[in-house]
This record gives structure tokens, C-alpha cells and sequence, in this order.
């Protein structure tokens, strides 16, 4: 059994209100309607000065052209939408009616019932645009006016939030109309065909326990090789958690002049857009050129098109790199690294590679409470403590003091995170991150976050719990001196009956290196599925790469 919460809270401005209606929980698919309720299915007009969506029907006579009966009951007295051309001024005037969001992936055969009377032209179009406003055309028709209902279908996939748009242009205003009625889904394609069936974990991997489903082509010889790097402070670990595993290419048993590995992804389905994710680091001391490359094989191997590659500066630092493409037939991407001679032959790290369906610039579903924060646009619902406002610091850069703090963020490399900058604080100083007050917790609730605390001086980082109405902080985690040049990730599981708030607590060390930052907090109902890895610390700095386990 589920409950659906809703939740209003008020704003800080005095006359601050919120209201709700009309809530009706119906069988069947948002993005179906037959425009008999006022609520219309949740069915919105884009308004436009000249043009929009009216109602039509129900004995209704507030337009001059001459509207049909509906098509749910083939009576006056029934409902459907219609956009008329009386009020257009200008060219290409355009009315939009936008469907509520999908929510969860669907694939299947959308229809609909529309009815054209036209002197002019009138371009009927449909589209479907995702949650940052990208839009992909759908269908459009090419029948003439028709004094019936016309049925149309069209293919439609949404494995990612979006709209539905009808949208209706005309060129002129000299008389017309278009009407719309009975819009319905079905999870069977038009044709009866069942769509391409794509699981995003067959084509992601972290690389913690095997290759996952990706593999080389061993005529090339083994170009990738997968090695964790043994717990020292001063050599970078894997991005996942700071302490497991990654690829590793261009080593010193590959290093040579026209050397290439590559890695080769699952088959991907045809006709389906992707956001290809992965994190990368280059090690080195001069740019390189096409180090590290994305190539799409299609199935059959002759079309091989380069899609990315990085031509940089090494930085010794993961950083993310998003790409967007789709492919009509079944194709596979390729991680290439050329060693094309001595001068471009840096060391090229590999890991946390995921793909999705849809745009990468499609924002995803809202985090489920208490929720997650990557410091990217603010401190999200953390505060500093009153008493020490300027403790915690929100950056995007390497920290100003050398040999402490992070060289990046975690989230993608050339992103925020929350920083103490020791060169401000005497030794002993405290600095608070405070979260807003979260609810109690039903059963065990796990917290993650990713810290750094890499100097010489570095003094603590602590994890508090504080009750609502309570003075008193508990200690859930601690860490002491320095740890790891890597971003290490921390668990926390716990369980709260009341409400409460976390608090971030980091005090200076005894020198200026003890930089101290935290990225990427989230919270996740149920326990912890990992344990926390300890950091054992190393004796000191090592010159080459021996510290890595292959």
C-alpha cells in the first residue's frame, strides 16, 4: 500500500499562501484525455496574445468557424479542444497545448483524433520537449481538410521526463480551425511491435569488481588495464570512492610510439538517444593531443565516427565529460588512447562510465527526500553556524595554499565544493555546516558524502546528529589528519525517530596545510549497500607508479 504526501511550506514574505484542488487519482496514462472534465486531464494552453486552446463543445458558441461534434460521443453536448485562426495578426502565429510530464519511462503507440477546416495553411505539429526545454519533433500532418474526424498514431518513447506538445501554426488568418479529441497511449507500438528493449546497467560500470560488460580487441594487445591504487596520501585513487578501482592506459608496459588500446561498450539499440558519462584524469607533464578519444562503431563496423577527445594540459584530476548522441542503427562506443609519440604519450585514467537514455542536458527526476546537494548553484540547505560565518567557504578551484585541499571538486572536476581555508583560522577553530531540519528517519537511512583532507597540518573533520529541541550534537563519524590527495567517499547509516538536523563540523589543523572540503552529499532511505573503506596511511611520496595494484 502507498501514501501520497502532499506537502506545502511557506515562504518568509507575510502574505504567503498555497492552495489546493480538485485532486483526482485516475486509472491509465497521464498523457491521456478526452476533454470531458474541467481539469482537462491536467492538459495546459501555452497562452499567446493572438492564438490559444479553447474548449469546444458543450453546446459552446464562442467562435465563428464552424466546429465539429465531438468524437468521444459524436454529440455537441461533448468536449474537445480546438484552435481557431480568427485572432491571427501576423505570420506563423502558433498555439501550443502541453501535456502533463511523463514521470516514468514509457514506450508505446500515442493517438489522437483531429479534424482540419482550412482556407489557408495550417501546419499541425507534434512534439516532444524534455525538462530544459530541448524539443524533438514527433509527427506532422500531411492530410488535407477534412470535414471528419481523422485518426492519427504516431511511435512515441519517453525513457526521461518530458511534454507532449500539439501545436497548431497558421499562416494567415483568413478562416480556419483545428480540433482535438481523444488523445490515448497504448504500451504496444503502433505497428504491434514491441520496442527495443535497453537496460542503462548493461552499458555503465565503476570498474570496483571486473570490466562489466565492456571489453578489448586483443589484436591490439591489452591497452586498458584495470589497477587500484594502494593507500598512499599522495597518489590520486579511483573516482568511485577514492579507494577502488579504475583503467589505467599508456602505462609503462604500453607506453610506446603508436600504441593504441581500445574499449569497446555492450551494443547499444538503434534510433534511441544517449548521455554517454564517464570520468577521466591525465597524467603527464606536456598537453596532449587525442590522448583519449570516443569513437561510435556502428554494428557493422565501416562507419566509425569520432565523437569527443581531449586535447589538454594534464591536471591529475577526474573530471566529467557528458556526450549527447543517437545512432539509426545498433552501434557500440569505443574508448580509444593513442600513444602517438613520446611527447603525446601521457598517462590517461578511465572510470565511472554510465549511459542513459535521453539529452544530457535533461535535468533528472527531482531526488527523493531528504534529497542531495552538489554545491553547483548554492549551499542548497546548508547553512554556517552563526558564530563562524566565515568557516565554510563554497569554491570552484584549487584552494589558494599549495600542498593542501583539492585541485577540483568531485561532481565534475571543474565544479564547486564546500571548503575551511586554514590560512583564515588559528589552530583549533571549529566551522559548522549545518543542514535545515530533516524529518525523522522510518527505519535506516544511509548519508553519503565525499571529503578531502589532504596537508601535512590537517586537523578534523566530524559528522554530527543534532534532535530538534536538543542542545546536545552526537558524534555518527570522525576522521583525524591527513588522509588522501584523493576525494574519499563516507557512509553514515543511521536511524532518527525525531526530527533532526546533520552537521558538517571541520577544525583547523596545527599548520595552514590543513585544508578541509566536502562535495556531493546525499541522503537514501535504507541502509548503507557499501561499507566505508579505512585509509591506511603511507610513509610518504613515490616517484612512479608502484603503488598501483594491476
Amino acid at each position: 500500500m502507498r501514501k501520497i504526501v502532499l506537502e506545502g511550506i511557506l515562504g518568509t514574505e507575510t502574505f504567503a499562501s498555497i492552495a489546493i484542488f480538485e485532486i483526482k487519482i485516475s486509472t491509465g496514462y497521464c498523457i491521456e484525455c478526452d476533454f470531458e472534465e474541467n481539469h482537462l486531464c491536467g492538459f495546459m494552453n501555452r497562452w499567446n496574445p493572438n492564438v490559444n486552446w479553447f474548449v469546444g463543445g458543450g453546446n459552446i458558441g464562442n467562435s465563428q468557424s464552424i466546429l465539429p461534434k465531438d468524437h468521444t460521443f459524436r454529440s455537441e453536448f461533448g468536449h474537445y479542444m480546438y484552435v481557431d485562426s480568427l485572432y491571427v495578426k501576423h505570420f506563423q502565429e502558433v498555439a501550443q497545448l502541453v501535456s502533463p510530464k511523463t514521470l516514468t519511462p514509457m514506450s508505446g503507440c500515442l493517438s489522437f483524433y483531429y479534424q482540419v477546416q482550412q482556407e489557408t495553411g495550417i501546419v499541425f505539429t507534434i512534439y516532444t520537449r524534455d525538462v530544459n526545454g530541448f524539443y524533438e519533433e514527433l509527427w506532422k500532418a500531411d492530410r488535407p481538410t477534412s470535414n471528419d474526424w481523422l485518426l492519427g498514431e504516431v511511435d512515441f518513447s519517453a525513457p526521461y521526463p518530458m511534454e507532449v506538445i500539439f501545436e497548431v501554426a497558421f499562416s494567415s488568418g483568413k478562416g480556419g480551425y483545428l480540433a482535438l479529441d481523444d488523445i490515448s497511449f497504448s504500451p504496444v507500438f503502433c505497428s504491434n511491435q514491441t520496442g527495443t528493449s535497453f537496460n542503462p546497467l548493461q552499458a555503465s560500470c565503476t570498474f570496483e569488481d571486473n570490466f562489466c560488460h565492456f571489453y578489448q580487441d586483443y589484436k591490439d594487445g591489452p591497452g586498458w588495464s584495470r589497477i587500484k591504487v594502494k593507500p598512499n596520501a599522495y597518489r590520486p585513487g579511483d573516482h568511485t570512492t577514492g579507494t577502488g578501482f579504475y583503467l589505467l592506459a599508456n602505462t609503462k608496459f604500453t607506453s610506446q610510439p603508436g600504441y593504441i588500446g581500445r574499449l569497446y561498450s555492450p551494443t547499444l539499440p538503434e534510433n534511441l538517444q544517449y548521455c554517454l558519462r564517464f570520468y577521466y584524469a591525465l597524467f603527464g607533464f606536456f598537453k596532449m593531443r587525442d590522448s583519449l578519444a570516443v569513437y561510435i562503431f556502428e554494428e557493422n563496423h565501416i562507419v566509425q565516427e569520432k565523437i569527443w577527445s581531449v586535447s589538454e594540459t594534464p591536471q591529475r584530476v577526474w573530471t566529467q565529460a557528458e556526450i549527447t548522441f543517437k545512432k539509426p542503427m545498433p552501434c557500440k562506443v569505443v574508448f580509444l588512447s593513442w600513444c602517438r609519440n613520446f611527447w603525446d604519450c601521457g598517462i590517461v585514467a578511465l572510470d565511472d562510465i554510465s549511459v542513459n537514455l535521453g539529452s544530457c542536458h535533461s535535468a533528472d527526476i527531482p531526488p527523493d527526500f531528504p534529497g542531495e546537494c552538489t554545491f553547483e548553484k548554492n549551499e542548497c540547505a546548508f547553512t554556517l553556524h552563526p558564530r563562524n560565518r566565515h568557516g565554510w567557504h563554497r569554491r570552484r578551484s584549487p584552494t589558494p595554499t599549495s600542498y593542501t585541499g583539492p585541485t577540483g571538486d568531485h561532481t565534475t572536476g571543474v565544479g564547486h565544493y564546500m571548503y575551511i581555508e586554514a590560512s583564515n583560522m588559528i589552530y583549533g577553530q571549529k566551522a559548522q555546516l549545518i543542514s535545515r531540519l530533516l524529518r525523522k528517519t522510518f527505519g535506516h537511512q544511509c548519508l553519503t558524502f565525499f571529503y578531502h583532507m589532504y596537508g601535512r597540518g590537517t586537523g578534523l573533520l566530524n559528522v554530527y546528529l543534532k534532535m530538534h529541541g536538543s542542545k546536545k550534537e552526537i558524534l555518527i563519524w570522525r576522521r583525524r589528519g591527513e588522509q588522501s590527495i584523493s576525494w574519499l567517499r563516507g557512509l553514515i547509516e543511521y536511524t532518527c525517530d525525531k526530527s533532526h538536523q546533520i552537521i558538517f563540523e571541520a577544525i583547523r589543523g596545527i599548520s595552514i596545510r590543513s585544508d578541509i572540503a566536502i562535495d556531493d552529499i546525499s541522503f537514501q532511505r535504507g541502509p548503507c549497500k557499501e561499507m566505508e573503506e579505512t585509509i591506511l596511511q603511507s610513509s610518504g611520496y613515490s616517484a612512479d607508479f608502484n603503488e598501483i595494484e594491476y
